[in-house]
């Protein structure tokens, strides 16, 4: 079985293709150009380099979030296109689900981390049962304070939040705070991936017409044109 794997919950876009028994390549980029610009050329490119033609792939599995408004819309839009055109399986990845996954067998829970803005995070807590996540505490968006008022113990920091808010969860964690190395701190494609073939192999793909993102927060146009028509 090979799966086509596509992240694009931040500005770290990549695109993998692996099989049941390993990760057979994976491209990733963390530079500032958008993955409208980059994203079905580098999976042309993945396909190509491997060798795999499109025809092989039996399934897409794609991060839904939360994160990017835009990088979501991108990549699931993409993943739409190619199961409709192919008729291959999809499989709906929560992303901070596959950044825990990065962090296998781990003593203590991990806190995967995403910037929401607006001095807010996008969190969740997880126990790791082997390589599988278990929630603890699901995907929410909320302020630094309100995450720390909900974890207690020892707990592994991971995400771009996590590096961006560094000193400021030492300040309020001091050395119950542990954090994630950067090779680990980013969604991987190839991760998704992983998941995505679990899904499908567990009979649960995601109805392709019906695949959105999990925002949490409602995007900003959406909350000011609610604004808007209030106002009226």
């Amino acid at each position: 079985m090979y799966i086509l794997g596509i992240e694009t919950s931040t500005k770290t876009g990549s695109v993998a293709v692996i099989s049941e028994n390993e990760v057979i390549a994976q491209y990733c980029l963390n530079i500032e150009v958008t993955h409208s610009e980059r994203l079905m050329s580098t999976v042309d490119r993945v396909l190509k380099d491997t060798g795999i033609d499109m025809s092989r792939i039996d399934g897409f599995a794609v991060s839904i979030g939360p994160g990017s408004f835009t990088g979501l819309r991108i990549g699931i839009s993409a993943v739409k296109g190619l199961a409709l055109a192919t008729g291959k399986p999809v499989a709906a990845v929560p992303t901070l689900l596959a950044m825990a996954r990065n962090l296998p067998y781990a003593a203590f829970p991990v806190c995967p981390m995403l910037d929401a803005r607006k001095n807010e995070v996008y969190a969740a807590l997880y126990r790791m049962e082997g390589t599988a996540p278990v929630t603890l505490r699901p995907e929410s968006v909320l302020s630094l304070a309100r995450l720390g008022e909900q974890i207690d113990g020892k707990t592994i920091f991971t995400g771009e939040a996590a590096r961006l808010y560094r000193q400021q969860i030492d300040g309020m964690f001091g050395g119950r705070a542990l954090f994630a190395p950067s090779s680990a701190n980013l969604p991987s494609a190839a991760t998704v991936a992983e998941i995505g073939i679990e899904i499908i192999k567990g009979g649960k793909p995601a109805d392709p017409d019906n695949l959105t993102p999990l925002y949490i927060r409602k995007p900003e146009a959406e909350v000011a044109w609610a604004k808007k028509m209030q106002s009226r």
